[in-house]
């Protein structure tokens, strides 16, 4: 056998390709698996120049895929602005005036990730972002991108004032005297346009993006919003992957979902076939990506019934649907024909059960083979869990958000009730049912690491790593009767991301002929209680069969 490049010895190699599930040692040649076995076996296949890499007994497993992320914005917001993390009004300032002490005068304030609940109701104000600011025009995305924090000097480039009409899809929040108070949601992000991100910009937030995945053992991953998406902040970001494809900067693989514009019709499906067609490489641009509604901290997610009020009485309003059902029938029909494959964002029972009536209306042979996917899937109605394994549906869920953390606690379970506090991240039910679950991080709306999200998928708390000593989020598991093993939990962020991602032949295993695509970490997995499991860290990342991340 030919000399190896990439020897990896002295391991717990997780692999089906020996009867214990584990072998020891590693080989990789022209960036595929060329063997694996015990040492004895492999050894031999380590000539002059092979990199030989003594694992010290750690845990080898197939890297990690993401099934929703967006890369390049989340590696743009860690360049600029960046609130991630803070969970206080004052460290949320403290923050936002300690970047703009480096900016230019009337430089625009750029960033996002702050916390709703850092903020009282969840609404920041203008006059906060005024004091800290400088008189700079300032919008900073939320950290789920369904919200946008703007000052004053903002809204008058925007011409936002008290007699600006909410859009369709979004709304202004306002003071008493209904005037803008600072808070734009969905839609209304719209109105206030900054300047365009260069195209080096955009590169730069590529490649942090790509070097924090691998930190985290990510080789892979589904970009869930490529297009210009104005209504959440988001810049496009197809030519940034064309170009570094073309380059040879990609080392991760990656599919982009383009983005259908709800303003637009059914003249968009040309121009999505032209970018699927002029993408190449390690960027593929084969799924479109449908956002059916918004998020249940704003009310903007679509209910199958009202929202609460604090007092727990029916507020009169549910969420309304961004793409009405029979324009969404219509466009599916459209891209499923021409062999696009649907990501659907999805958060309120309404759109679940919109999006799963849009793929009962599509031929059956076609969603098989399409593997179409719902994402988020907060609020699923119990008459539609069976539906998804019927309609060949990918159940795609973000885990993280799983866990009694204060969003959880303070900003949705008062607005929807006990019945329907029920029916979310109903991971456990569907996996029980046989459905297809694939795992993503929706990063930057929250952490992109897969140990965390495993974490909470088997715990349904948060690590302490994430979480707070005492705190609910730590202390008392959510719904626990959705937890899934360690095993089902790994396999949906290797072969679920690689089923939706039409690579389960070629990586997500780690046996011979595949690509080597392969994490190390520095706890057992499978030895530790499932409580360690968020203390575990990467120590070493390999993307086809290139070392991305660490050293041994």
């Amino acid at each position: 056998m030919a000399q190896a490049e990439l020897v990896l010895t002295g391991g717990k190699v997780r692999t089906p390709a020996h009867p214990t599930g584990f072998a020891q040692a590693l080989a990789v040649r022209d960036g595929l698996i060329q063997a694996v076995g015990t040492d004895e076996d492999v050894r031999p296949l380590a000539g002059r120049a092979t990199r030989v890499v003594d694992l010290r007994g750690r845990l080898m497993l197939p890297a990690f895929g993401d099934a929703h992320v967006h890369a390049v914005t989340g590696g743009l917001e860690s360049l600029r602005c960046n609130l991630l993390g803070l969970r206080t009004r004052p460290d949320t300032l403290a923050a936002v005036a300690a970047y703009c002490s480096g900016l230019p005068p009337g430089g625009w304030v750029l960033g996002g990730g702050w916390a709703m609940e850092a903020f009282p109701g969840g609404l920041p104000t203008a006059a906060d972002l005024d004091a800290v600011t400088g008189g700079r025009p300032a919008l900073l995305a939320n950290y789920a991108h369904h919200s946008a924090w703007v000052n004053t000097a903002a809204l008058e480039r925007a011409g936002i004032d008290a007699g600006t009409a909410d859009p369709p899809d979004g709304r202004i929040e306002r003071d008493q005297a209904g005037r803008p108070a600072g808070t734009l949601h969905d839609g209304a992000m719209r109105l206030v346009q900054v300047p365009a991100a260069s195209f080096a910009d955009l590169r730069a937030g590529l490649l942090a993006a790509q070097a924090h995945l691998h930190s985290l053992g990510i080789t892979r991953f589904q970009d869930a919003c490529v297009g210009a998406a104005a209504e959440l902040g988001m810049p496009d970001a197809y030519d940034t992957y064309r170009q570094a494809a073309a380059d040879g900067l990609l080392t991760c693989h990656v599919t982009g979902a383009l983005w259908w514009d709800r303003r637009r019709g059914l003249d968009q499906v040309d121009d999505l076939l032209a970018r699927r067609e002029r993408a190449g490489g390690r960027f593929r641009a084969t799924t479109a990506k449908l956002m059916l509604d918004g998020v249940c901290e704003t009310f903007t997610a679509a209910m199958s019934a009202p929202y609460l009020d604090r007092h727990g009485h029916p507020a009169g309003h549910r969420g309304g649907l961004f793409i009405e059902p029979d324009l969404l029938a219509a466009a599916a029909r459209r891209l499923a024909g021409q062999g696009f494959q649907l990501h659907f964002h999805a958060i309120g029972d309404r759109a679940v059960s919109t999006a799963l009536d849009t793929l009962a209306s599509l031929p059956a042979a076609g969603r098989r083979a399409a593997r179409h996917h719902l994402a988020h899937l907060q609020f699923i109605a119990p008459r539609d869990l069976g539906r998804f394994r019927t309609l060949d549906a990918v159940a795609n869920f973000q885990p993280l958000w799983a866990c009694a953390d204060p969003m959880m606690e303070q900003m949705t379970l008062p607005f929807v009730g006990p019945e329907r506090a029920a029916w979310q991240y109903q991971i456990g039910a569907l996996a029980r049912m046989g459905t297809t679950i694939a795992f993503g991080s929706d990063w930057p709306i929250s952490s992109a690491d897969p140990l965390q999200e495993i974490h909470v998928a088997v715990n349904r708390v948060l690590s302490e790593r994430l979480g707070q000593r005492g705190e609910p989020e730590c202390e008392s598991p959510f719904l626990p009767g959705q937890a899934i093993s360690l095993d089902d939990a790994l396999g949906a962020f290797t072969s679920g991301v690689d089923w939706v991602n039409h690579e389960e032949n070629m990586v997500g295993t780690l046996r011979p002929g595949l690509r080597a695509d392969l994490v190390v970490l520095d706890q057992d997995l499978f030895a530790v209680p499932s409580s360690a499991i968020g203390d575990t860290s990467v120590v070493m990342t390999v993307a086809s069969g290139q070392v991305v991340f660490g050293d041994l």
